[in-house]
C-alpha cells in the first residue's frame, strides 16, 4: 500500500522534494482511540486502509489536537504530506491547522498554516526549506465542524537536497499559507483580510462552467484564519473574469464562466449587479476618475469577437454601450486569434475620464467614455513585441510613470521575453513615451508585479515558456526592479512556483502575499496556497527585525482630491505614499498605482496633499504609508478618496 501512495505523492509533490524514509521514526499525539486499532503508529504504517483517530468514547477528546514526529535526524525539510482517511468517513479530516519543525523538540518555528478541504484527497504543504528533526501538526479545528476529531492515514515529510540560510537583504518569504481552494483570483479588503475565488468547484475549473456558483474563501492575516464559503445568491461562476476595486474599495466581478454577470462584494454580502450588455471572459476592467467601470474585450467565453467597450455607472446601476470604443486597436495577433487576442488588457483609467491602455498589445491606445466613447491610438510600445501575460504598473501616477515588464507574443506555446520599458503617460489623448531599460534577468509570461510604499516592484513568477497548467519553465526567483537605477535584483527564491492563475497582492502591513496556480483538477501544478514576503526594507543590516514607525492617526479616512490630510507620528519621518488597494486574476491588476507624496513637517506632525486630479487619485481605497530615513515603511493607514 505505501509503494502505490509513495508513488502519487512523487507524482503530485509541485516542488522539487523527496520522500524522507520514516524507518525508526517516533510519533506522538495527545489522545488516541484504545481498543479499535486507532492508535498513532496506524499514520505512519503505509497502509492507507488504517487511520489514527483521537478518542472518542467514551467522551470526545477537545481540540486541538496534535500530532509530533520525531525522526531520528535533521533533514532539510521542505513539505508535508497529509492523506485523510480513506474508508469513505469523513470525521476527523483535519480543517485549520498550524505545521511547525524544531531541531531540538523545544524551540519551535511556524512554517506553514492554513485550512484543508475536507475531502480525501492527499494533502501536500509545501513550505520554505528549514533544517528539521521534530515535525508536528496541530489540527485546530475538524474541517467539517462534525466533532472535536482528528484523524489520518498517513502523514510524512518531504526534504530538499541542500539548505542555504536566505539573507535578509533579499526579503524572507515566510510560512505557507493553505487554502481549501486554488485561488485564481484575490482581492485585498478595506478590513485587510484578503478574498480568494476559483470556481465552482475548489480545485477545478472544467466541467461546470456557467454553474452560477463560486468557492471562496476568507484569508485573515490578523487572525492567520481561512474560512471557506459557496455563493451562490448571485448565480455566478466568477472564474475568469474581469476585476476591479470600485469606489468605495467593494470587489467589482463581471463575466468569466457565466459570461454577463456582475457580483459586487461589499464586505459582508454578495450583491447581483445588472448583466454586462456583451458577455465576457479574460476581460479587464479599470475604475475611472469619476467613479464609473469600463470593460473591454474578453473572446474567452460568451462567444468570440467584437468585445467593444461598455461603461458601468454606480450612480444609475447600469452598463451602456460605449461604440466609440472598439476592441480590434488593441489586439494581438496570437496565432489562435481573437479567442486570445483581445485578453488581459492593460489597462489604467487616468484624467477626464479616459483609460489608457499599455497593453498587452504592442500598439497602445487611449479611450474616452464621455458620450457614446471614443479612441485614439497612443503609439506604439517601442520595440516590444505583444506581451501577452505580461505585466504593467504604474509606480508613479504624479508623474505617469508605469513599468512594463514580460510577456510573450502569443498566448501560450512561444517564448517569453524578459523586457522591460517604461512607459510616461500626459495628457490623455497624446503620445506616450517610451524608453528601454535593461531586461530582467529572467523572460516570464504568466507572472505578477507588485509596487511597494517606496516605488519598487516586486516582479514574481511565471514561466519563460508559457503554457497554462505547467510548471515545467517556472521562474522561481523574483526581481525587484529599483526606479531609481531603472534595473533589477533577484532576491529569495520562492517555495512553489506561481504560473498561470497565479496572483500577487500588496497587503496594509507592507508585505506581498503570493498565491495560487492551476485549478486543474488531479494535475500536478494545483497551488491551493500562498506565501508572504517580507522586504527587505523591514530588516536591519544583521537580519533582525527593523523597528517601524507607527502613524497615531490621520485628520481623515475620507477626503476628496486636493485634500490636505495631517499624519501625526510616534517618530520622525522622511516621506509618505498612497498606494491603491489591489486585485488580481490572470497577471491583471489595474487597481494598484502609487503616489509619491512630500510631506510638511511641524515636530511629529505631517501634512501631506492628495492630488487634486481624480485620473490620478483614483477614487477607491488607499493605503497611506509613512517611511523614515532608513525607508523603512509604516503599517498603513487605510484612506478613502471620494470619487
Amino acid at each position: 500500500m505505501w509503494k502505490s501512495l509513495a508513488a502519487v505523492i512523487v507524482a503530485s509533490v509541485p516542488f522539487v522534494a523527496s520522500q524522507i524514509d520514516r524507518t525508526g521514526w517516533n510519533i506522538t499525539v495527545d489522545s488516541f482511540q484504545t481498543g479499535t486499532g486507532n492508535e498513532a503508529a496506524k499514520a505512519l504504517d503505509g497502509n492507507t486502509g488504517t487511520i489514527w483517530h483521537t478518542q472518542w468514547m467514551p467522551t470526545n477528546a477537545a481540540l486541538p489536537h496534535a500530532v509530533t514526529l520525531d525522526m531520528k535526524k535533521v533533514y532539510n525539510a521542505n513539505g508535508l504530506t497529509y492523506l485523510p482517511r480513506q474508508d469513505g468517513n469523513s470525521n476527523g479530516n483535519i480543517g485549520q491547522h498550524s505545521i511547525q519543525i524544531s531541531t531540538d523538540g523545544t524551540t519551535w518555528t511556524e512554517t506553514a498554516k492554513g485550512t484543508y478541504l475536507d475531502d480525501s484527497s492527499l494533502k501536500i504543504t509545501p513550505f520554505t526549506t528549514i533544517p528539521a528533526r521534530y515535525v508536528r501538526i496541530i489540527a485546530q479545528t475538524e474541517a467539517g465542524n462534525r466533532g472535536p476529531w482528528t484523524s489520518a492515514a498517513e502523514i510524512n515529510v518531504l526534504a530538499a537536497a541542500t539548505y542555504t540560510k536566505p539573507p535578509t537583504n533579499l526579503g524572507i518569504w515566510g510560512a505557507t499559507i493553505d487554502f481549501p481552494i486554488v485561488p485564481a483570483a484575490a482581492a485585498v479588503l478595506t478590513n485587510g483580510k484578503v478574498l480568494l475565488w476559483s470556481s465552482w468547484k475548489p480545485l477545478d475549473f472544467g466541467g461546470g462552467g456557467g454553474s452560477g456558483k463560486t468557492e471562496t474563501a476568507i484569508y485573515d492575516p490578523a487572525s492567520g484564519t481561512v474560512s471557506r464559503r459557496t455563493v451562490t445568491e448571485t448565480q455566478h461562476d466568477m472564474f475568469c473574469p474581469g476585476l476591479s476595486l470600485d469606489a468605495s474599495g467593494r470587489p467589482f466581478v463581471t463575466g468569466g464562466n457565466d459570461a454577463a454577470k456582475l457580483s459586487i462584494y461589499d464586505g459582508s454580502n454578495w450583491i447581483a449587479g445588472p448583466n454586462m450588455k456583451i458577455q465576457r471572459g479574460y476581460q479587464s476592467s479599470a475604475t475611472l476618475s469619476d467613479g464609473r467601470i469600463f470593460t473591454i474585450g474578453g473572446s474567452w467565453s460568451g462567444g468570440e469577437g467584437n468585445k467593444n467597450g461598455e461603461v458601468w455607472s454606480p450612480a444609475s446601476n447600469t452598463w451602456s454601450l460605449l461604440p466609440g470604443c472598439p476592441v480590434a486597436p488593441m489586439l494581438t495577433a496570437d496565432t489562435r486569434g481573437v479567442y486570445r487576442s483581445d485578453n488581459h488588457g492593460w489597462l489604467f483609467g487616468w484624467k477626464s475620464g479616459s483609460v489608457f491602455q499599455a497593453g498587452p498589445s504592442k500598439a497602445m491606445n487611449w479611450y474616452t467614455t464621455v458620450g457614446t466613447g471614443g479612441q485614439k491610438t497612443a503609439g506604439l510600445r517601442g520595440t516590444d513585441p505583444d506581451a501577452m501575460n505580461g505585466n504593467a504598473i504604474m509606480y508613479d501616477a504624479v508623474n505617469g510613470k508605469i513599468l512594463t515588464v514580460g510577456g510573450a507574443p502569443n498566448y501560450q506555446d512561444n517564448q517569453a521575453t524578459g523586457n522591460a520599458r517604461i512607459v510616461t503617460i500626459g495628457a490623455p489623448g497624446t503620445t506616450a513615451s517610451v524608453a528601454a531599460i535593461g531586461n530582467m534577468a529572467y523572460a516570464r509570461a504568466f507572472h505578477n508585479s507588485v509596487v511597494m510604499p517606496d516605488g519598487k516592484v516586486l516582479v514574481v513568477g511565471g514561466e519563460s515558456y508559457p503554457v497554462p497548467f505547467s510548471d515545467n519553465t517556472a521562474t522561481n526567483i523574483p526581481e525587484l526592479f529599483n526606479p531609481a537605477t531603472s534595473s533589477f535584483t533577484s532576491v529569495d527564491p520562492i517555495s512553489v512556483p506561481r504560473t498561470y492563475h497565479s496572483w500577487a497582492l500588496l497587503l496594509p502591513d507592507a508585505t506581498i502575499i503570493s498565491g495560487g496556480g492551476g485549478l486543474c483538477g488531479a494535475c500536478a501544478t494545483n497551488h491551493p496556497n500562498a506565501q508572504i514576503y517580507s522586504p527587505a526594507y523591514l530588516f536591519n543590516a544583521d537580519g533582525t527585525k527593523a523597528a517601524r514607525p507607527v502613524i497615531n492617526s490621520v485628520s481623515s479616512t475620507s477626503v476628496a482630491v486636493g485634500t490636505k490630510v495631517t499624519v501625526a507620528m510616534n517618530r520622525a519621518v522622511t516621506s509618505f505614499s498612497l498606494v491603491r488597494y489591489g486585485s488580481g486574476t490572470h497577471s491583471v491588476n489595474t487597481d494598484q498605482r502609487r503616489i509619491p507624496l512630500t510631506p510638511t513637517a511641524s515636530g511629529l506632525t505631517y501634512t501631506v496633499t492628495i492630488p487634486s486630479d481624480p485620473g490620478v487619485a483614483l477614487p477607491g481605497s488607499w493605503m497611506l504609508f509613512a517611511m523614515d530615513s532608513a525607508g523603512v515603511p509604516s503599517v498603513s493607514k487605510t484612506i478613502i478618496v471620494r470619487a
